[in-house]
């Protein structure tokens, strides 16, 4: 246990012009296999609360020295508290949770990281469990678990196809479908798709190939061949979709942006009872001729505020690959050359809050 009577010891005092306050904290970690794991591979972790909250922390023995600013040490403190908790629970922790754990507390000081990083989505024994990494992930696993069709819009890296993905996974396993159905519409990104040699399969399979990596990620390769060899995983273009009814499926449409509207309309109207459908997309990098609008841009227009229905935006505060991606995207939004302004930044469903 991590001993809160022992966070007391503060030795505050002011500076040269008395306008900051510093403050020394110690904490007590009783447990050394949650301490190693807290702590991270050559203090890796630490180190990335410092980086986030700007104190200084020292190791001795089985107690931790915060010093810094009284608001910083506090905030360090509230995060080294709660990531103890998760890592006691069995819950991995690498820097770059340490580094969203920190930014979700300094949005939110009395956010509980526990409901935000410590459910797992999926357990497939290939890697370390599949969890929501920050309140917007959270937010768009819930509304998943709760609507049967839910759109997910934001920036590459936000963790909206992989979650998806993982709780497809997860209702095929639990049997709560008969199938997983993965498509997204085959548009040229700058080249023309009918100069590639081959086949149009083999033309068409650079497009799917993201989806294929997900499921390879989650699943054992045979596995994944096996239940695509019977049906149970279905990797296709969304032209293959028209005429379809689709039942008793978990139904996932990737780079929606890129869908027109008739495609978007007719993929939503494929439903069948006792399916769930999930459309995810980046409304900032459509590839659609520019006299075409957008199918997602229409979608979140026409049927915002039906029932069983659920948006759910992410921004560049949520994305979840390597740091200086999140700084590509905020790069990209100063320059204001996309060709379409991105979604609100705050869901707009009051449940969502």
């Amino acid at each position: 246990m991590l001993h809160r009577s022992c966070l007391a010891e503060r030795d505050e005092h002011s500076d040269a012009q008395g306008a900051q306050k510093a403050a020394t904290e110690r904490l007590v970690l009783d447990d050394a296999a949650t301490m190693v794991a807290l702590l991270g591979t050559a203090y890796a972790n630490l180190k990335a609360v410092e980086r986030e909250t700007g104190v200084v922390a020292r190791v001795r023995g089985n107690e931790v020295t915060l010093t810094g600013e009284a608001a910083a040490v506090a905030l360090a403190r509230a995060l080294l508290e709660q990531l103890y908790a998760l890592a006691r629970r069995g819950g991995a922790l690498g820097d770059a949770d340490v580094v969203r754990a920190a930014r979700a507390l300094a949005a939110d000081r009395h956010a509980d990281l526990r409901t935000m990083f410590g459910e797992p989505v999926l357990i497939t024994g290939r890697a370390r469990p599949i969890t929501p990494k920050g309140a917007a992930q959270k937010r768009y696993v819930d509304a998943i678990r709760s609507h049967d069709i839910v759109f997910g819009i934001g920036p590459a890296g936000t963790g909206k196809t992989y979650l998806a993905m993982a709780l497809a996974v997860r209702a095929l396993v639990d049997k709560q479908v008969k199938r997983i159905i993965l498509t997204r519409p085959a548009v040229e990104a700058g080249e023309r798709l009918g100069f590639l040699p081959g086949s149009m399969e083999e033309k068409v399979n650079p497009y799917l190939r993201p989806l294929y990596d997900a499921l390879h990620d989650m699943l054992d390769f045979d596995r994944v061949e096996a239940l695509m060899t019977k049906g149970a995983i279905e990797v296709a273009p969304l032209a293959f979709m028209r005429g379809r009814t689709l039942s008793d499926s978990f139904v996932i449409l990737d780079e929606a942006q890129n869908t027109t509207c008739e495609q978007m309309k007719m993929f939503l109207t494929r439903l069948g009872w006792g399916s769930k459908a999930v459309v995810t997309g980046d409304v900032t990098q459509v590839d659609l001729p520019t006299s075409a609008k957008s199918g997602l841009i229409e979608a979140r227009e026409v049927l915002a505020g039906i029932n069983g229905i659920r948006f759910c935006y992410f921004t560049d505060v949520d994305v979840v690959r390597h740091p200086l991606v999140q700084e590509v995207v905020r790069a990209y939004e100063r320059r204001g050359g996309t060709r379409h302004i991105a979604s609100p930044t705050a869901d707009p469903d009051p449940a969502a809050r």
